[in-house]
């Protein structure tokens, strides 16, 4: 199908984006790398009037160290995330996730603040940015601010982002030891359900799921019951009103939300 017509706009920096987005309002669109948005566009189910490409902003598509954390920007691809060796070493879970991302194409053209920004329900990075506490670094008509991760997921496509905000990097403290486990859509390899635990700190657990609920949630019933062995699993889904849609019915869902929790934890 063909999208409806747009206005183009290339912001050179993430303040003219920011002004771009203020001045246009709700009829602006950011585009990155626009592998959730065009696709909605070609199917009218989303319209904008003008879209504002932050795809050549210089320094949004960085990867760095910083103490201990690792700091990612915005517009670093999924392929660029999979085969970083400092993710790799540092934040291992994160190149584990960007790895079972769609395909070939999807990953060296989708974006890692794109796919945040959007917040579909089946999407991967929720559950490993929830299970590694990371923070969403955005700015926008009134400065810059830091949401946590457990903050920044409100329901179906919905986020704490305002109107005038832009992600413009994701901050994971270094997490040396953790595990996402997927069970795939067979067509759009999104999530039917995933699951990303880690360990933390003080020697428990932190536990991701996505696909599941509406919104992506910390799983603390697990976190709770975790002695050591994966039979903590098992709480998975309590407390969740479990989805059901032509992938997987409510009892389905649950069913595997506990089985991909088991593995998770069994390969910590």
């Amino acid at each position: 199908m063909i999208p409806t017509k747009f206005d183009y706009k290339k912001a050179s920096s993430i303040s003219e984006a920011v002004a771009l987005l203020k001045e246009h309002g709700y009829d602006a669109k950011i585009l990155a790398g626009g592998h959730s948005l065009i696709p909605a566009m070609k199917l009218r189910l989303n319209s904008p009037g003008v879209l504002i490409d932050i795809s050549g902003i210089e320094g949004m598509n960085k990867i760095e160290e910083d103490g201990d954390a690792v700091i990612v920007g915005a517009n670093c691809t999924h392929q660029q995330i999979a085969s970083s060796g400092l993710i790799q070493k540092e934040v291992n879970i994160l190149s584990q996730t960007a790895s079972t991302i769609g395909d070939v194409q999807v990953r060296n053209c989708g974006t890692i603040g794109g796919s945040l920004a959007h917040s579909d329900p089946a999407a991967d990075y929720p559950a490993t940015v929830l299970a590694c506490d990371a923070q969403i670094v955005v700015e926008g008509g009134g400065g810059s601010r830091v949401i946590a991760a457990s903050d920044f997921f409100q329901g179906i496509y919905t986020t704490a982002l305002e109107d005038d905000e832009i992600i413009v990097a994701v901050k994971f403290p270094k997490v040396r030891k953790g595990s996402y486990q997927k069970f795939y859509q067979s067509a759009s390899r999104f999530a039917v359900v995933g699951v990303a635990a880690v360990q933390a700190p003080d020697g428990g657990i932190r536990v991701g799921v996505t696909g599941v609920a509406d919104t992506p949630y910390r799983a603390t019933a697990v976190e709770a019951a975790y002695d050591g062995s994966s039979s903590a699993a098992s709480h998975a889904v309590d407390g969740v009103e479990v989805m059901s849609d032509h992938f997987a019915d409510a009892e389905y869902r649950a069913h595997l939300a506990k089985v991909m929790a088991r593995r998770a934890l069994e390969a910590l």
